[in-house]
Formats: C-alpha cells, sequence, structure tokens
C-alpha cells in the first residue's frame, strides 16, 4: 500500500456539550474529499488525541471509514503510550476497515531504541493492517533514530513514517538507509510538518500528512501533487502563498489555531478541550488577518 499526497490530519469537532460532533465529522470529511485531497486522518494529533476517550476514539474510526466509504486514504490515529492500549486501538482500526493506521511513538516514559523496536514488531506481529511510524520528538520527548527506523521498515505491514523532526538532514540520511536496505520504494516518508514539506518531497518525500489542509486543502493538495509531479516553480509559489497560514495555525499549541479558522470559516469544530484554551484575543485577529489575505473569510 502507497500513503502519498495530501492527508489531513482533521480536527475533531465537538459539540456543546462537549461530544464528538458526528454530523460535523462526516461534513468536514466531504468537504476535504471534494477538494481532493488524497487521504483524512481522524484521531490524532490535531484531531486531540491526548484528550479523547478510547471509546471516542473507536467511534470515530467507525465514522471516518463509513464516511470516506473508499473514496480516499482512511487513515486511524491508533497509538498509546502503552503498547497494550496500542495495539487494541491498532486492532480496532483494522476490524473497522481503516486502510492504515497512524501509531505514534510511545510518549513521556522514553522508550529505547531496541524499546521501540519491539513495540512496533509486536503491534506487526499481531495485525495485518498497514501501520506509519509517527515520529514527532517536540511532543513526545523521543526521537526516533535512523538506525531504527531501518530496523523498523523491514517489518511486515510498515508503510512508512510520518516525520516530523525539523531536522531536514535526517530525511536524507533516512532514504539512504532505504537505498542500502532496498526498500526505498515499499517504505514512504511523509512530512509532518507543513512548512517543510516542499523541501522534504525534492529530498524524496511523498507527501503529508497535514495541519494546513483542514483550512486551505485546495491549496495545499496542489502545492503537493506539483511537487511530487517534480514542477517545483508551481509549487514554490503555492508554498510562498500559503507561508503565512503555515505559520499562524502554530502561533499557539495545535489545533487551537486551526479550529478558531474553522469557526471563522462558518466550518464545523467547536472548542478544544482542557487543558487547552481558547486561542488569545490578539492572535486571532492575526489569525484572521492571513485568512482572509488568502480570501478564506
Amino acid at each position: 500500500m502507497k500513503i502519498e499526497g495530501t492527508i489531513v490530519a482533521m480536527i475533531t469537532p465537538f459539540t456543546s456539550d462537549d461530544g464528538v460532533d458526528e454530523e460535523g465529522m462526516r461534513e468536514n470529511i466531504n468537504y476535504l474529499i471534494d477538494r481532493g485531497v488524497e487521504g483524512v486522518l481522524a484521531a490524532g494529533t490535531t484531531g486531540e488525541s491526548a484528550t479523547i476517550t478510547h471509546d471516542e476514539q473507536r467511534k470515530m474510526m467507525d465514522i471516518l471509514v463509513d464516511e470516506v466509504a473508499g473514496r480516499v486514504k482512511a487513515i486511524a490515529g491508533a497509538g498509546s503510550n502503552s503498547s497494550k492500549e496500542s495495539l487494541g486501538l491498532v486492532k480496532y482500526a483494522e476490524k473497522a476497515g481503516a486502510d492504515a493506521a497512524l501509531v505514534i511513538t510511545p510518549y513521556y516514559n522514553k522508550p529505547q531504541p531496541h524499546g521501540l523496536f519491539h513495540h512496533y514488531k509486536m503491534l506487526t506481529d499481531s495485525t495485518e493492517i498497514p501501520i506509519i511510524v509517527y515520529n514527532v520528538p517536540s511532543r513526545t520527548g523521543t526521537d526516533i533514530d535512523v538506525e531504527t527506523i531501518g530496523k523498523v521498515s523491514q517489518l511486515n505491514n510498515i508503510v512508512g513514517i510520518k516525520e516530523a523532526n525539523p531536522d531536514l538532514d535526517k530525511i536524507s540520511q533516512i532514504v539512504k538507509k532505504m537505498e542500502q536496505l532496498g526498500n526505498r520504494e515499499d517504505f514512504n516518508i511523509i512530512s509532518g510538518n507543513d512548512n517543510l514539506t516542499l523541501p522534504m518531497i525534492s529530498m524524496g518525500a511523498k507527501g503529508v500528512i497535514s495541519v494546513v489542509a483542514n483550512v486551505d486543502p485546495e491549496r495545499m493538495g496542489q502545492m503537493v501533487r506539483y511537487a511530487l509531479q517534480g514542477d517545483y516553480n508551481k509549487a514554490m509559489d503555492l508554498h510562498y502563498e500559503l507561508y503565512d497560514l503555515m505559520k499562524v495555525l502554530f502561533i499557539e499549541s495545535n489545533p487551537v489555531p486551526a479550529k478558531e479558522s474553522l469557526n471563522m470559516m462558518g466550518r464545523p469544530a467547536g472548542h478544544v478541550r482542557m487543558p487547552l484554551g481558547p486561542l488569545k484575543e490578539e492572535n486571532k485577529e492575526q489569525l484572521k488577518k492571513v485568512l482572509q489575505d488568502l480570501k478564506l473569510i
């Protein structure tokens, strides 16, 4: 299975009484698919995975698979800092019919490299669903190293890595490691940072799991398609057109600005769950100006 193009790390819309907004989630899925993205991801970091319950997460997997209905890739966030909990979520994603599971490196407990390897080996030994490793050291406190990525890439149903370490030199190292192992075509690198997607594709990445595409799926998706086609001039134009949005969506903790953007645009989003708080008023003005400049509001 190939994971490539623009996959949207969807926000989780909440109702006024703090439940998962199923109708809003379905509306957002269709909005994104209608605007040409290649995949949608539910219950990732942008989906507030840290504060949704496992029951809610499983419900979201069911909604995701049902609403996508095979039109694009349906990817389920299924990670945990507990290997046992992660296995349960990956198994549920497989049972629900998701195309792949995104599994973050376990957070807080800071596993050693061999611990990370055995975490993913246990998941692949117990399931057949394609698994994307998710490396985001700024969130987890652990950076999966290149040697361990190489070992994990040899496991049966590992299909790629969402790499959110901002060190671009690491991308070259991963590509070189895949060449040495002979599986460069079977293991895709996916950008985990919108603002680094263009240079990462030029170095061998195959797409992005994107926050920005929640807000502007058309331009983000087109930028990635141009880059994958080798039309870097057009891709660069769109990169700079979107650059202020790429930055302002991280002016406070993700997904606070992204959800505020969608609220300004009249799309389902709602509040963020505590301990996240609403966007500061001064940052709302900055966000509003970027959205107006892009003619999104």
